[in-house]
């Protein structure tokens, strides 16, 4: 397992990423121009914020030479601080928070799959947000403006969280 991820992306193994961009050339699902790079983009700024606070600039409201604007910088920050209060009340999240670390990854050889009865293997590789060594125990964090459990789940299926970490 490596903790460097910038050399995840310039690896070669099959990512969950990759298996969507497939799924979305063979299965196209319209949507409005722009609604999932917003989507990613915010995320992305979420994802730094509470994983890779060094890469965030609060004064000129970037994230690497990302642009943000004052309010996606406020409602980011929202984020993390319920985050952090939800931990109080939550003995996992707190210990998560508190001992694992960040931005790690780890290659898979061989992975094997079947698909349409087809059995085959693929060299696969796949980053967490978190890693907690001791459990050898690994999460995402996914931001998603879904108001109901319908909304979350559906969620869950377009962008595939449940296949990135299977």
């Amino acid at each position: 397992m490596s903790q460097n991820p910038d050399a995840y992306y310039s690896r070669t193994e099959v990512s969950n990423s990759d298996l969507t961009a497939l799924k979305n050339l063979l299965h196209p699902v319209p949507m409005p121009p722009g609604v999932k790079e917003a989507a990613f983009r915010f995320g992305n700024l979420v994802d730094a914020i509470i994983t890779e606070p060094e890469r965030v600039n609060y004064y000129q409201l970037t994230v690497d030479d990302e642009q943000y604007t004052d309010d996606e910088f406020r409602h980011a920050k929202e984020m993390y601080r319920s985050l952090r209060m939800t931990a109080r009340h939550d003995p996992f999240l707190a210990k998560v928070l508190a001992e694992a670390e960040t931005q790690r990854y780890m290659v898979n050889q061989a992975q094997q799959f079947e698909y349409g009865g087809f059995p085959f293997t693929l060299d696969t590789r796949c980053k967490w947000d978190w890693w907690l060594d001791l459990y050898k125990f690994g999460g995402d964090l996914k931001t998603c403006s879904a108001a109901t459990q319908k909304e979350f789940d559906d969620a869950v299926d377009f962008f595939d969280w449940d296949r990135s970490r299977a």
